[in-house]
């Protein structure tokens, strides 16, 4: 018989290496002073490179969480079940300290660390990050509530993970998630029509439909409604001291683009107890605190996307041929992994660079909290955006074999466009820089100073910085060119970044095409010149012969 199926020509799957061992990660941790968390970190960078981690990651997206309403006498129970590979990522990055970790922690870095191994381990799965990342943002948020911080904060920092469906107090470690948009509002969450009505013992009765609700079965949710003194934030356990259900119903689970292994849902609250968390009618200052946390994490989420799809489509090209050569020796296709190389350092570095200013603006830095409040803004909007293109063209590296679901490549690209949604889409966080700029001219001002920081060290980068100076001359039509005006900032505080931390070959490569205007419309067209060898190395993955 005629042997027809010999396998040659096909690349061995990226396993066994160590993720963490990244260039910029490195660079990052070792340039704050935050060395000492390199062990932890490793550690996990390998865990996140195993067959078995990957595989966790693969169930909990092929398995995706099941709704159950009801028990089988009929009694409502509204629980979601989830893989038990869903639950080996939560205790993963529970156990790791990517939770609410970091404001318990004494580390000067600590939340810098938090991000490196949230990016480190968000490669393997993105869904689980979604409660992660909500759990960690919801810390700052409840302190405007002294008492119930005192009382839950340490159970949303504890490295113990605890599914049970409990009271919390009873419980060894929580979980936490935010219950804000309605359908008749989105992100205009002023709109919410959902009331809270003070009760005699200091609590209230919360009723209303919210539209999206990422993992309900949170031990505790941070919920917007309406009290009598206006839009107010509201602290919601799902079970209730008492050890009985609050009245929480989920309606029915999202059935989502990406995003598998992370249950979204509409809840329906009727009559259900909750708390006040800060001052009625400032709902929306208070839960901003968490807003800016999650972004932080949409940042880093796009970041991990853009380095991971980069780390596969470089692996592909080391081991595959083509026309007589292996893919990475084709100029063209260097061209094109060089590009994706050059988004993927820019856009970790500014992540991590965030996660840095994090840390020195909760410490008391009012600078690097000015600094913080701009910069955050506009590395949201610019790096999400970049996402879902640098997910198609990391795909099509691998032509036919990245469109199978087996690449793991399209579960790549249905999860990028996520991140620019989630906490505010592109106009939204286009005008909330423009809010920052109008209600805190401060911060305009701090944001140029950081970028004059190295004036004269790259020409294309000076240019850019003084085209960007004048675009705010012409206040009459700021709103209409915001994603300009605001894409363009985003774009020089990269650049200046890597000029100052970088790599030179991906600092030359970023700001001659990003800045330099020597780019084409898609991922494939730097300039000639570039030192494409360097800039691929870097990101091409260490795995053990």
């Amino acid at each position: 018989m005629t042997t027809t199926h010999t396998v040659t020509n096909q690349v061995p799957p990226l396993i066994g290496h160590d993720v963490a061992e990244h260039p910029v990660i490195l660079e990052a941790l070792h340039r704050e002073g935050a060395a000492d968390s390199l062990d932890e970190l490793h550690r996990l960078g390998r865990l996140a490179g195993s067959e078995q981690a990957q595989r966790w990651g693969d169930l909990a997206e092929e398995h995706p969480p099941v709704l159950h309403t009801h028990d089988r006498y009929g009694n409502r129970i509204d629980e979601v079940v989830y893989d038990p590979a869903y639950h080996e990522l939560m205790r993963t990055a529970v156990e790791f300290g990517m939770h609410g970790a970091p404001w318990n922690d004494p580390s000067p870095h600590a939340h810098l660390e938090r991000a490196a191994k949230f990016s480190v381990w968000g490669a393997v799965d993105a869904g689980h990050g979604c409660p992660i990342s909500m759990t960690y943002a919801v810390v700052p948020a409840l302190r405007a509530n002294s008492e119930l911080a005192a009382q839950y904060e340490p159970l949303l920092t504890t490295r113990t993970y605890d599914p049970s469906l409990r009271a919390p107090l009873e419980k060894s470690g929580l979980v936490a998630g935010m219950s804000m948009t309605e359908k008749q509002g989105g992100s205009d969450v002023r709109a919410n029509r959902t009331t809270a009505v003070p009760q005699p013992d200091g609590s209230y009765r919360i009723t209303g439909h919210k539209w999206f609700t990422s993992a309900p079965m949170s031990d505790i949710l941070l919920v917007l409604a309406q009290a009598p003194g206006g839009l107010s934030c509201f602290f919601l356990p799902r079970i209730l001291p008492d050890g009985t259900r609050n009245a929480m119903a989920i309606q029915r689970l999202k059935d989502k683009l990406g995003n598998h292994s992370n249950a979204s849902s509409e809840v329906e609250y009727d009559d259900a107890t909750a708390w006040l968390v800060g001052d009625e009618g400032r709902g929306v200052p208070t839960i901003i605190e968490m807003v800016n946390m999650t972004r932080l994490d949409c940042t880093l989420g796009s970041a991990t996307g853009m380095r991971a799809g980069t780390a596969q489509a470089i692996h592909h090209a080391v081991h595959r041929q083509a026309f007589g050569k292996n893919l990475v020796d084709q100029p063209l296709m260097r061209n094109v992994l060089a590009d994706l190389a050059v988004e993927s350092e820019a856009s970790t570095t500014v992540a991590l660079w965030l996660a840095a200013l994090t840390d020195r603006a909760t410490a008391g830095d009012r600078h690097a909290a000015a600094l913080r409040r701009i910069s955050l803004s506009v590395s949201k909007y610019l790096v999400c955006k970049r996402g879902p293109a640098h997910a198609a063209e990391a795909l099509e590296c691998l032509g036919g074999n990245g469109y199978a679901e087996e690449s793991r490549m399209p579960r790549l690209y249905r999860e990028a466009p996520l991140l620019s949604v989630w906490e505010g889409s592109g106009n939204v966080a286009a005008l909330d820089t423009l809010r920052a700029v109008a209600k805190q001219p401060e911060t305009l001002a701090v944001f140029f100073d950081e970028l004059d920081s190295c004036a004269g060290s790259d020409a294309a980068l000076d240019a850019s910085v003084r085209s960007l100076k004048n675009s705010f001359g012409d206040l009459g039509t700021v709103e209409h060119r915001a994603r300009r005006i605001v894409g363009d900032m985003a774009l020089a505080l990269q650049g200046s970044l890597l000029v100052r931390y970088g790599h030179p070959a991906v600092a030359d490569a970023f700001t001659s095409s990003r800045l330099g205007g020597d780019w084409g419309s898609v991922y494939g067209t730097l300039p000639t010149g570039i030192d494409a060898a360097t800039i691929i190395e870097r990101s091409t993955p260490k795995v053990p012969a």
